[in-house]
């Protein structure tokens, strides 16, 4: 559906610029945005390798094992239907751990296979499972200790102090994790009730 809304757009964007003339407007912005996105690709690699080798650090040294025991228990009343010893548990864990780093890249396979898991646990059923839902609100509104992607933009377009963004988002997405967890616990409860 989003590849839909995508070509429409295009398209619409491109009878527009026909329409009152602007063609070459519009060619010379496609090819220095798409410069532009090499650029930040490019600038954007160190960071992302730098943290990913911080976060296997993490691994072989043993800290991503201690994190994820620091949270299991939380985590696993999160999740009730989910017995602590299952792969979705492990997998759950990491890509909170991976999205706390700023490493959504690095979290979005976890996300993946801990949702494959997730849909396991479910019977392989096409409906959405409760913790298949609280996954999916806590991974899109998870808490950032480190915004490496969003510091990695800043120092490409020359910020002063790329650093500046670590407070305010990790204020922004605890507040976004709380509200995603409550909303998601809300409507689940409504949902029991109309059940029964």
């Amino acid at each position: 559906m989003v590849n839909y809304i995508w070509v429409i757009m295009t398209l619409i964007g491109l009878v527009f610029a026909m329409v009152n003339g602007t063609m070459a407007e519009v060619n010379e912005a496609v090819f220095s945005g798409a410069k532009e996105a090499v650029t930040l690709c490019i600038g954007l690699i160190s960071i992302l390798v730098f943290w990913l080798g911080m976060m296997r650090i993490a691994e072989e040294s043993g800290l991503l094992s201690k994190l994820s025991s620091l949270f299991k228990p939380f985590v696993s009343k999160l999740f009730p239907e989910v017995p602590s010893n299952h792969p979705a548990m492990g997998y759950i864990l990491s890509n909170m751990i991976a999205n706390m780093f700023g490493l959504g890249n690095a979290a979005t396979p976890l996300g993946i296979k801990a949702m494959e898991e997730l849909k396991e646990l479910n019977g392989g059923k096409q409906e959405a499972s409760r913790s298949m839902i609280t996954f999916l609100a806590i991974n899109t509104a998870s808490i950032t200790l480190i915004p490496t992607t969003v510091i990695a933009i800043r120092m490409n377009y020359n910020s002063e102090n790329p650093t500046d963004i670590v407070g305010p988002t990790l204020v922004a997405t605890a507040v976004s994790a709380v509200a995603a967890i409550f909303i998601d616990r809300y409507f689940y409860y409504r949902r029991s009730k109309r059940g029964k």
